[in-house]
């Protein structure tokens, strides 16, 4: 078989076009330094549910009213749409909702539109409740996104103000916050609206003859601003309004509500009073009531980002318009995470590629390791654009991905430059080395990679929300591990085609000065801007170059040395004893034996997995927060907020003292606590250090 028969087209096209490759290795560089740059951060992957929600407020009605006129008309219709799985109602005082649930089939926007034109059609039957201003009662159709609504960020207002004071500065910051282009929305909670209470005298209203409408319709007539027309004056048009609307709830003692037999003011049978709503959210820090802003991101926007901005409009709201003696505490930063997650996928590379050379270095010489450890950053850079390109965010799932194919991105790169270099150890030049070496071993490469693929490929196919959520795992890691085949087949063989070599020589003591000096001064002065600019990746590039700048002079003063003797001396010498070992066991009735104890070992594995049985498929480990739901039966639904703000308050003060009596702690991380009704709690701080696994 000639030469040209074993060569792989696309490796030797490579391999003749070694600047071209070089060219496009710097472009792969350059877009995946930008994308992973500018990639969305996030907690996890926004996963919508194929759930449609049809919500309608009904005041002043019962929940069997809403049932009868609003829930069961809609329903009947939305059973009968193709597509629908499930169909949820439920009905309350004032309120309905229903859920339809859709197979994976059908995508949201198409459900929601046909959701739209069920509702559409039941709204057109002359049976449909009106409201009592005369208009339709009009269901609200929409798709809940989970990554829309769980907060991202806290921001809890204390101070020696009262609730509605810090209410006013909660206002003026979510304006302020919510014109971040990455911020969907701020809520507030620990405080409700004023509302004005007329408490009616029974007695006296039916002394003077009054009803419950009379009242009504006066203050509805009363607090009301009419338009009076158009008025042309000396050539131009001018609205005519007559303002009758109520600034000052003490107007409403004077409105008069009945005339016949004598002027009856409001005041003469009720008191009017202004007043806060009955409460339904509670806020605490550190079992202190707090006014607490719920900050929360739009989908597909970067996390770190808007929380960045965040911070910086606080710190700028704090010199403008906020009080010195407000106190501003965030919790619940869920940046940290993620930003930690992106952090140690940055350590793992760095490390990934030292760890490979080092290894590689005892084997093919420190040349010839480089071309290896290229295919881990370079194969990251490739997965970034492409991830990037297809609007994916860096979330658990991506970077888990990345992670898990960290180790698996050198396999390729490995036996393309070990073949090569077995080649060009036989005599054969560089170029026909690589050209023939790649060719041999293209197909079996492949089809290894697609194989390890193949294992991956359940998880794409998981049905449900589930599947949507671990889908992200084998896109990744598809994307990955191709890059990492194309680097090996493209960019290892135009390196080794140009630079490959089987005498491996030490750093001489002229190249060793040149890059102590090109390291030192690249390390020292991306560290300064570093830190004063505060940027990890500047810091990050200090630091890799002095890590670099160590290992070159202990690779001339020591480790090369060890390579020489592993490669001539230790290796040979271990590889004609495990000959000797093999040739022990695989001949004669050794050969039987050892089938027999291989047969053995597999028994008592799977014995000893019966007999001692994992507890848990996961380990302990310590949460940061801890969320808990209060449910209360029917009959005590109408006291449900102070019920659940009594039950978090005990809770929440039982853990308090529990954790705070443990000793040997610094800083305990501020937790939410309870979420039920409106019931918003954190867990205490505790300056004395980090809960203990006893402590929950």
């Amino acid at each position: 078989m000639s030469h040209q028969s074993k060569e792989f087209g696309i490796s030797s096209w490579a391999v003749d076009n070694r600047v071209t490759v070089y060219i496009f290795t710097l472009m792969i560089v350059i877009t995946g330094l930008i994308a992973y740059t500018t990639m969305p951060r996030e907690d996890f992957p926004e996963i919508i549910e194929n759930k449609v929600y049809i919500s309608s407020v009904f005041p002043g009605n019962s929940a069997e009213d809403v049932e009868k006129l609003i829930i069961k008309p809609l329903e009947k219709e939305i059973k009968n749409i193709s597509g629908v799985e499930k169909v949820t109602a439920s009905s309350f005082q004032d309120y309905g909702m229903i859920v339809a649930e859709f197979s994976d089939k059908v995508g949201i926007e198409a459900a929601k539109q046909k959701i739209k034109d069920k509702v559409d059609n039941v709204k057109a039957d002359t049976d449909w409740p009106n409201l009592d201003n005369g208009s339709k009662v009009e269901p609200n159709v929409f798709e809940l996104n989970i990554s829309e609504e769980v907060p991202i960020l806290n921001i809890n207002l204390k101070g020696n103000y009262t609730t509605q004071q810090l209410k006013k500065y909660g206002e003026k910051l979510q304006d302020d916050l919510e014109e971040i282009p990455e911020v969907k929305k701020v809520d507030i909670l620990g405080v409700d609206d004023k509302e004005v209470e007329i408490a009616v005298d029974i007695y006296k209203m039916t002394a003077a003859q009054v009803s419950f409408d009379d009242i009504q319709n006066a203050v509805k007539y009363e607090n009301m601003t009419l338009s009076g027309g158009n008025l042309i004056s000396q050539g131009s048009r001018n609205n005519i309004r007559i303002v009758g609307e109520i600034k000052d709830p003490k107007e409403l003692e004077n409105i008069v509500v009945k005339h016949n037999g004598g002027t009856v003011y409001l005041k003469d049978i009720a008191q009017v009073a202004f007043k806060e709503k009955e409460k339904t959210t509670y806020a605490r820090e550190n079992r202190a009531e707090v006014v607490m802003l719920n900050v929360k991101k739009r989908s597909g926007q970067n996390m770190i980002s808007a929380l960045d901005q965040v911070k910086e409009r606080l710190k700028l709201a704090h010199e403008n318009y906020l009080p010195k003696d407000l106190q501003v505490e965030l919790s619940n930063d869920q940046s940290d995470r993620v930003e930690h997650q992106v952090d140690e996928l940055s350590n793992h590379i760095i490390f990934g590629i030292v760890l490979v050379m080092i290894v590689l270095m005892f084997t093919m010489g420190l040349r010839n390791s480089l071309f290896v450890g290229a295919a881990i950053p370079l194969s990251m850079m490739i997965a970034f654009t492409i991830l990037s390109a297809f609007g994916l965010t860096l979330n658990t799932m991506v970077l888990f991905g990345l992670v898990m194919g960290l180790g698996l991105l050198v396999d390729d790169g490995i036996v393309v430059v070990d073949n090569v270099f077995a080649n060009m150890k036989k005599g054969m030049p560089r170029v026909q080395a690589s050209k023939i070496g790649i060719g041999e071993i293209a197909w079996p490469v492949i089809s290894s990679t697609a194989t390890t693929l193949m294992a991956f490929l359940p998880f794409a196919l998981w049905p449900g929300t589930m599947g949507k959520f671990m889908i992200y795992f084998p896109i990744t890691l598809t994307v990955t591990l191709t890059a990492s085949l194309f680097v090996a087949m493209v960019v290892n063989a135009a390196m080794t085609g140009g630079s490959m070599d089987i005498e491996d020589k030490n750093v001489s003591i002229k190249s060793a000065k040149k890059y102590t000096l090109i390291f030192v001064i690249i390390g020292v002065l991306f560290v300064i801007l570093g830190n004063v600019n505060d940027s990890k990746f500047a810091r990050g590039i200090g630091h890799f170059a002095l890590i670099s700048l160590t290992l070159m002079w202990l690779y001339r003063i020591k480790i090369y040395q060890w390579t020489q003797d592993f490669q001539h001396s230790f290796f040979p010498n271990l590889e004609e004893k495990y000959k000797i070992f093999l040739r022990k066991i695989l001949s004669g009735r050794n050969a039987w034996f050892s089938l027999v104890g291989i047969i053995g070992m597999l028994i008592l594995s799977v014995f000893l997995l019966i007999a001692f049985p994992r507890k848990s498929c996961f380990p302990e480990n310590i949460p940061r927060q801890i969320i808990t739901y209060i449910e209360y039966p029917p009959r005590n639904r109408h006291r449900k907020n102070e019920q659940s703000d009594f039950v978090c308050r005990k809770a929440s003060d039982r853990d308090y003292e529990k954790i705070c009596r443990s000793e040997n702690r610094q800083e305990l991380l501020s937790r939410k606590y309870c979420f039920s009704s409106g019931c918003w709690r954190r867990k205490s701080k505790c300056r004395r250090g980090f809960c203990q696994r006893n402590a929950f």
